[in-house]
């Protein structure tokens, strides 16, 4: 079966940034599982494998307009430090749910400089160039319920 809307597709991936650095991976034995045409991982990646089958290694460069957009400066500003209640220390690095006028959004620490802290609602991997290996593991048919929820039922 080829990988087509609505097909259960399992991948074992690595992600390398433009410096050849592993970025993520699939833990060995464990293939990342996702509905296709779902919109579960982003679609540079998701085209590229579209009319693949089992046993394919696919390589697919992916630009950020394909992948997580171009970073927006727009998306960060400083906050009081007051705001992170019941955190007593907060570091570079971490992230956090925010509330906006958008809904939830996740938020990371991009500074700290005494009571202020900038925080960033760009996802960490805006405006990177992505550089996948793929090897697709298993395609099958997905469910009535799978197609309905966009999600595999495992």
């Amino acid at each position: 079966m080829q990988i087509a809307k609505n097909a259960v597709v399992a991948i074992d991936y690595t992600l390398r940034d433009s410096d050849g650095e592993v970025i993520d991976a699939s833990p060995e034995g464990q293939p990342l599982q996702y509905v296709h045409g779902a919109g579960n991982i982003i679609p540079g990646l998701e085209n590229a494998l579209e009319g693949k089958a089992a046993g394919e290694d696919v390589e697919v460069t992916v630009p950020p307009e394909e992948a997580y957009g171009d970073r927006d400066d727009r998306l960060q500003q400083d906050v009081p430090k007051s705001m992170f209640e019941g955190v007593d220390n907060v570091e570079t690095g971490m992230r956090f749910q925010a509330q906006t006028q958008n809904g939830t959004q996740i938020v990371t620490v991009a500074a700290v400089s005494g009571d202020s802290v900038t925080v960033d609602a760009n996802h960490p991997l805006a405006g990177q160039t992505l550089n996948f290996k793929v090897k697709v593991s298993d395609v099958r048919e997905a469910s009535d319920q799978e197609i309905e929820n966009g999600q595999v039922n495992e």
